[in-house]
């Protein structure tokens, strides 16, 4: 059912190095986890991003740009559009252009995604410099999710870094580890209903 709404939301963020990781986290992934993905990547807000064609070559899941109003559903790939931010709510894309700030995007989305599940969001950080992503992963953990950070496999270890100081990451791992943990927890789910 391709409208079906996802049993969780998994935020990934990332900026530079970035792009092996989210590779090998699509790539890995089986296609019917029930899980949505949103691509949160540091853009350079003058280019014409090419990121969502090209992890569509990689995802086994139909991976879009995301769009203001578009629903959320589940076994697919959104990835933010160039110069904008991104939320989420009641399992709808809001996109907000121009962004509010550089470098940001990853908390901004975390913080609306961990508003929107509770404890059915999660949150990954991937290489990058500086800290995006630390506050985010506090307000997932802190809201009930479940929170992740790329381990030394990270190009730029400055983002999953600041995130796993903070306290509230709650999985270190390698990207084809953490979808083999994202699997475990959609088969858990799927076990229950």
């Amino acid at each position: 059912m391709p409208t079906a709404r996802p049993s969780y939301i998994v935020g990934v963020g990332g900026s530079a190095g970035a792009l092996n990781a989210y590779k090998a986290l699509l790539g890995a992934l089986t296609v019917d986890t029930g899980m949505a993905f949103v691509i949160i990547s540091h853009l350079n807000p003058e280019a014409h991003s090419q990121l969502a064609m090209i992890l569509s070559w990689c995802a086994t899941m139909p991976t879009v740009v995301a769009e203001s109003g578009m629903q959320i559903c589940a076994n697919h790939v959104y990835v933010i559009p160039t110069n904008a931010d991104l939320e989420i709510a009641d399992y709808t894309l809001e996109v907000i252009s121009p962004r509010s700030r550089r470098n940001a995007q990853i908390d901004l989305f975390f913080a609306s995604l961990a508003a929107a599940m509770g404890k059915y969001a999660i949150g990954i950080v991937f290489s990058g410099y500086a800290h995006d992503g630390t506050v985010g992963v506090q307000c997932i953990k802190e809201s009930g999710g479940t929170t992740f950070a790329q381990d030394s496999s990270a190009e730029v270890d400055s983002m999953p870094t600041s995130a796993q100081a903070s306290g509230y990451v709650d999985f270190v791992l390698a990207p084809e580890k953490i979808a083999e943990a994202l699997m475990q927890i959609a088969s858990r789910v799927a076990g229950s209903k």
